[in-house]
């Protein structure tokens, strides 16, 4: 966007672009942004902000082709910035972001995309599998070796793995002394991950090994599209579980990891962000009488809505494919299963969101 002219005020640069718009520019905000004072090779600032008066003023500003100049009164020192960069950071605009995808909140009709891991070698295809499991939260890839370590492979491809007290990786199979309701043969309900944890994991990645046994059917739901049907039902259920942090708790021999926070986050642009969901993980409600059964009423709710067909998906994984799902907003969950008749297998780990982000930010740019 081309600039018409620009102005001083008391307080900031005016700069009127040829379609008419203004855009006021903070002097503090334009000193601080001068590019001199950015690392050359990590872009990290290092400009002082203390070094400078708060009442800063423009001695002189001019416009100089499809750049800007400003000369700071008692400061000796120029600042120039290009009008690409002025335009593509407009107070209150926020810049383009490439992992700034939109979520499409779905019921039990989403035909859950699906993408073969051989095809996933190419950048494009890769960079659009992000994209969508992203959008929708959930995706299956298929066509992996039996070997363990094939679906990690493709995991570290897009950043670290997260490390949690269950390790770098899991394996979810009945075990002997069970510490998680994972590792035995029952049903789980529907859930989020680790919601006891102060942040907890993003993108988890389910690799199914072997899936023999009889039973063990795999279940989703998307908890945004359920936060929005108690928002849209009853808005003050939506405000208990958005407001009143609630305490989470696992614990065994060697843990005790605890944190209260809401169920359900809501960001800036007050849109669902972040679910906690998992009532074998809920300690005990430590909030006040005062509003403990309305909590309750809310809590139940919410709860109802995971257990109605119309946004519940069900299938069962076979050998060779790997879900893959935001853990702080796809809620899952399995059907009990029979470890009699066969062996039920499921290699884990977790990518954080911003790793995930990462990886899509990276391959714009490449694509």
């Amino acid at each position: 966007m081309n600039i018409e002219r620009v102005e001083a005020r008391e307080r900031v640069i005016a700069v009127h672009w040829i379609d008419g718009t203004t855009s006021f520019y903070p002097n503090l905000f334009l000193r601080d942004n001068d590019q001199k004072g950015f690392h050359p090779q990590t872009g990290e600032r290092q400009f002082d902000l203390l070094s400078v008066p708060l009442d800063l003023t423009a001695e002189a500003v001019t416009l100089d082709g499809d750049a800007v100049h400003i000369d700071w009164r008692g400061d000796n020192d120029r600042t120039t910035l290009a009008a690409d960069w002025l335009y593509n950071h407009r107070p209150g605009v926020r810049a383009a972001d490439p992992a700034d995808i939109a979520a499409e909140i779905w019921e039990a009709d989403l035909q859950i995309p699906k993408v073969s891991v051989d095809d996933l070698s190419e950048d494009r295809v890769f960079f659009e599998w992000l994209c969508s499991t992203k959008r929708h939260g959930l995706s299956v890839v298929t066509g992996l070796d039996d070997n363990e370590e094939a679906g990690v492979a493709l995991g570290e491809r897009i950043g670290f793995l997260r490390r949690t007290n269950f390790g770098l990786t899991f394996r979810v199979e009945t075990i002997p002394d069970p510490n998680n309701l994972a590792y035995t043969s029952h049903a789980l309900p529907l859930h989020t991950d680790l919601p006891n944890q102060e942040m907890p994991p993003g993108y988890q990645f389910l690799h199914c090994v072997r899936n023999g046994a009889e039973g063990g059917e795999s279940v989703f739901a998307d908890a945004y599209m359920i936060a929005e049907k108690v928002r849209r039902k009853d808005a003050e259920a939506f405000r208990l579980l958005t407001s009143i942090p609630i305490p989470y708790r696992f614990h065994d021999r060697q843990y005790d990891i605890r944190v209260h926070r809401p169920m359900v986050s809501v960001d800036e642009r007050d849109r669902v962000f972040d679910v906690r969901y998992s009532a074998h993980l809920m300690d005990s409600f430590d909030i006040p009488d005062t509003v403990m059964a309305d909590y309750y009423a809310a809590y139940r709710r919410f709860m109802a809505e995971t257990r109605d067909p119309a946004n519940i998906i069900t299938f069962k994984m076979k050998p060779g494919e790997m879900v893959v799902f935001d853990n702080r907003r796809i809620l899952h969950g399995r059907t009990a299963f029979d470890p009699m008749t066969g062996h039920r297998l499921l290699k884990g780990f977790y990518v954080d969101r911003g790793e995930f982000d990462s990886r899509i930010r990276l391959l714009a740019e490449q694509t």
